[in-house]
């Protein structure tokens, strides 16, 4: 997107302001930190992800402070493996904690906003879990307040800061050897995260867990150890397999393409084999078009049905194709009956998650540098938005047009 029409999109987005948030905003904490002084983090959402990224935090030298969950056991967990943090059970007292740097959000996706807006009006920096909204109306709210409150705001795409990723966007995409794109294939089957199933020790909910602040902005039903375990599987907690999948993807694809606004969306799949309650599809495909001189397609298909795994893209063009997923890359020419380069991703010694330590890193040498991250905010509302656009369309059983200019919904 022009640099022009990025700052007209910045002047008119809006958000609705809580009275809450305001009342953060002006009181707000900043902190001059010294050259090699540790960043103070407060964890907001302290579950397998967030205690995961909390650990990776902790290997650059970060001090976690604070650990916040609506689950009191989370809470003591993830204290055993920050020693002298403190617990809460209310994110806004976290936000009250004096020092505060950062703040790592890695909640349920339906309280990603309310958090990471009052985060950031108080005056901290931001590691947000993807995807950023759990809505397509929630992101603009996010980038005003990150703009706002000058504040540096690293959506977790962990692909934006993976070396071999970056390395293909410049040797095939930023060269043109690939030729004109016309498609790009993603995929993602049988992620078990979608499947889990909640342990004996939550059907009956815990007298440390308080269900109605797991709700919050929802409306509320009675205590459901699925819903609140395996809340992925339940779209009014997040998107499913969309969001939560495919925003990863459509973001290598924006990154790789340099566009990130679609044109249209068309969706179609449903609960084909879990009968399970759940609401989100188990089996979807998604197709997006995105407009302009030289047109493309990005598709997703996703299914969570036994025997088939595996997930990663293919980028198709005129002079050849880049097979990539998080191990590595492939560059087929055309006519090639073999992969001309193959190209491992880089491992970091002393971790299991390489590309997320990678982007944790970017994150906080833009603290220091005050440059935005490679995951910025607004990089990850347009991610989102477009695997939005790919829900609303199999929710609403139509076509989605949507204006590339004003970033809205063309009406039928």
């Amino acid at each position: 997107m022009p640099d022009e029409n990025r700052r007209d999109f910045l002047r008119t987005v809006s958000r609705a302001a809580s009275s809450s948030a305001l009342a953060m905003s002006a009181a707000s904490y900043s902190r001059v930190m010294g050259a090699n002084e540790a960043v103070q983090l407060g964890v907001i959402g302290a579950g397998d992800r967030g205690t995961h990224d909390m650990g990776l935090f902790q290997k650059t030298g970060v001090r976690v402070n604070a650990v916040c969950d609506v689950f009191g056991e989370k809470i003591a967990a993830a204290q055993q493996k920050a020693p002298g943090a403190q617990g809460f059970a209310d994110y806004r007292k976290l936000l009250d904690l004096k020092p505060l740097d950062a703040v790592l959000i890695a909640t349920p996706d339906h309280w990603h906003t309310a958090i990471a807006i009052a985060a950031l009006d108080s005056g901290r920096d931001v590691y947000v879990e993807k995807p950023l909204t759990r809505t397509i109306d929630e992101g603009p709210a996010i980038v005003k307040a990150a703009r706002e409150n000058n504040r540096v705001c690293q959506v977790g795409m962990q692909q934006r800061s993976a070396k071999h990723y970056l390395q293909a966007k410049e040797k095939y995409f930023d060269t043109g050897r690939l030729g004109g794109i016309t498609l790009a294939r993603t995929w993602w089957y049988g992620n078990s995260w979608h499947l889990r199933k909640a342990p004996p020790s939550l059907l009956t909910k815990p007298q440390d867990l308080d269900w109605a602040a797991f709700l919050g902005p929802v409306k509320w039903r009675d205590y459901d150890p699925q819903q609140y375990f395996n809340w992925r599987a339940y779209l009014d907690f997040g998107g499913g397999q969309v969001t939560d999948l495919f925003t990863h993807w459509i973001d290598v694809v924006h990154m790789f393409m340099g566009r990130d606004v679609p044109s249209a969306a068309t969706a179609i799949g449903g609960v084909y084999h879990y009968n399970d309650g759940r609401t989100a599809p188990d089996t979807i495909n998604v197709l997006l078009e995105y407009a302009g001189p030289q047109k493309f397609t990005a598709t997703f298909e996703a299914t969570l049905v036994p025997g088939i795994k595996g997930e990663a893209i293919e980028m198709c063009g005129s002079q050849g194709r880049l097979w990539i997923d998080r191990s590595h890359y492939e560059y087929w020419p055309v006519g090639a009956k073999e992969p001309a380069e193959v190209v491992k991703a880089e491992v970091i010694e002393g971790t299991n998650d390489s590309l997320t330590m990678d982007h944790v890193t970017n994150f906080l040498e833009c603290m220091r540098s005050r440059r935005r991250p490679n995951g910025d905010v607004l990089i990850g509302h347009r991610s989102a938005q477009a695997s939005h656009l790919g829900n609303l369309s199999y929710e609403q059983r139509r076509r989605i047009d949507f204006d590339t200019q004003r970033e809205e919904i063309l009406p039928l």
